[in-house]
């Protein structure tokens, strides 16, 4: 069951982007922050769970500053035991439509370029996102960044 995050649900999908993602120490204390940051503000910001007797899945995506209706998916994780059976797709379609009901524009996705991320990649580019940049060794010496992107489905136009 896909819905909205809540506060109790933090150290869950903490742990669950440690066991997913690989998570380094310090990139999980900035996803602790970004998590008590969305309960604490009124942002716009869009963070929702897959529930399966437990967390298994977790989207979350912030507008970009600075511009009009360009949105970044800076986390989606399925757990290794539930991937490959439709719920990244299904977490994403769900922020996509979501976005699309706002009258969003366009939303970006960040990955990284090494070899262990093809499956990632793969599936960015399976569910209809186009490359549309690397930066070299953005996240380390030989870690190229790359950037996909996606154009909402706008009903208002």
């Amino acid at each position: 069951m896909i819905r909205l995050i809540t506060p109790d649900d933090t150290a869950a999908l903490i742990a669950l982007a440690k066991d997913t993602i690989s998570f380094k120490p310090n990139e999980l204390e900035e996803l602790g922050k970004m998590f008590s940051d969305y309960f604490n503000s009124n942002s716009d910001d869009i963070c929702i769970t897959d529930e399966d007797n437990g967390l298994v899945g977790v989207a979350y995506c912030t507008p970009e500053h600075m511009t009009n209706g360009t949105w970044n998916l800076l986390l989606i994780a399925i757990h290794p035991n539930y991937q490959g059976q439709g719920r990244g797709t299904a977490l994403l379609r769900q922020v996509e439509q979501t976005l699309t009901r706002r009258g969003e524009r366009i939303l970006l996705v960040e990955t990284s370029g090494l070899p262990s991320f093809e499956r990632t990649r793969a599936f960015y580019r399976k569910c209809s996102y186009d490359e549309e940049a690397r930066i070299r060794d953005f996240y380390d010496v030989g870690d190229d960044q790359i950037v996909y992107r996606k154009v909402l489905a706008n009903p208002l136009n």
